[in-house]
């Protein structure tokens, strides 16, 4: 994995990230907009503690999916059932307000020789999750990996998630649940296999009708 020092920017490279000192003045620009002063004494580190914060939140920007996968192990025994991880936790950010997306993912597949670290799931889901994003193309982002990298018979991925841009702004709608779905592989072809899946994790569409 390629890790991004976001200090060794520069302003000649087009495209390239501002540098840290430049992320602290935007946020003490902001916080000025807001109606505060950036000086006072409760605020005179935010700066620095958004900005790390920041590199926690949008870590995966650079973090590789793909490399994540890479080491996988074929004795198995000739397994080729389904292999479900589901309630993973993951947080977001709205690319839209840059608000919270909270929720969870269920991840499946049916391998074809070879399996993955259970871990390694969890990894992808967060390397996804952190960055500015849509629930859509997060959802559709974490099967495309997994089918492209680990070559299954199939992928399945559903999220649910509370998006605080709806809740805590907007139409104010605490508590109401987004739920997305992607399936690939034998999860779309066969309807059994994708009842399945949907019958392991608790089928959500069940839970909002």
């Amino acid at each position: 994995m390629n890790v991004h020092d976001p200090q060794s920017d520069s302003d000649d490279i087009p495209g390239s990230r501002p540098t840290r000192e430049q992320a602290e003045e935007a946020v003490r620009t902001l916080l000025r907009w807001a109606g505060d002063d950036p000086n006072r004494e409760g605020l005179l580190d935010t700066p620095k503690r958004v900005t790390k914060a920041y590199g926690e939140w949008f870590r995966g920007y650079d973090e590789d999916a793909e490399q994540l996968l890479q080491r996988t192990f074929e004795e198995v025994e000739g397994y080729d059932e389904m292999v479900v991880l589901r309630d993973i936790r993951f947080e977001s950010y709205c690319e839209h307000h840059m608000a919270p997306i909270v929720g969870k993912a269920h991840v499946g597949y049916i391998p074809q020789g070879r399996v993955v670290g259970i871990s390694k799931l969890a990894r992808v889901v967060d390397a996804f999750a952190k960055r500015l994003q849509v629930q859509e193309k997060m959802n559709a982002q974490i099967a495309q990996v997994l089918m492209n990298t680990l070559q299954p018979q199939g992928v399945a991925v559903v999220l649910e998630a509370e998006h605080h841009c709806m809740a805590t702004r907007g139409v104010h709608k605490p508590g109401v649940s987004m739920v997305t779905s992607t399936m690939l592989g034998a999860f779309r072809d066969d309807p059994a296999t994708r009842k399945e899946f949907l019958s392991v994790i608790g089928n959500p569409t069940n839970r909002m009708s």
